[in-house]
């Protein structure tokens, strides 16, 4: 299980690595059960990328998998994403920008990213979880 301080760790480490990029961006932390542990939005993001950001977590949380594998698959039926979309209340977000937060092969939640483009979210959002000492793959 992920800890505040784990949280914290992840946020912080994703700051650095978009104050670097020079992109303004909200960070959160999702359990494997999909309930927000940290949210951090820094100056200047977006204010609709914190919502974002949660939703992108926690369809990465959902499926141990970064976001951007749900938009793939859900590309060729936007009527099915709709309707997930629709059943979760908003939170399955298959968007690229967030990826599985794992440790020894368990997963321990996720972290999500909003502000950039999808692929700098993502890359963020990598950099992050590997300063910070997780995996965002299982094996």
């Amino acid at each position: 299980m992920l800890t505040l301080d784990d949280a914290t760790s992840l946020c912080s480490a994703a700051r650095e690595a978009a104050t670097e990029l020079g992109v303004p961006m909200s960070f959160a932390v999702m359990d494997p059960a999909g309930h927000l542990v940290s949210l951090a939005r820094m100056d200047g993001a977006p204010w609709v990328s914190a919502d974002v950001a949660q939703g992108k977590a926690w369809t990465s949380a959902a499926y141990g998998m970064p976001s951007a594998g749900q938009k793939a698959k859900m590309e060729p039926m936007p009527n099915f994403a709709g309707a997930l979309t629709a059943m979760t209340h908003g939170r399955f977000t298959p968007q690229t920008g967030a990826v599985p937060v794992y440790r020894d092969g368990v997963l321990l939640g996720a972290l999500g990213a909003s502000g950039g483009t999808g692929d700098q979210d993502e890359a963020v959002c990598s950099r992050a979880v590997a300063a910070a000492g997780f995996s965002a793959e299982a094996g």
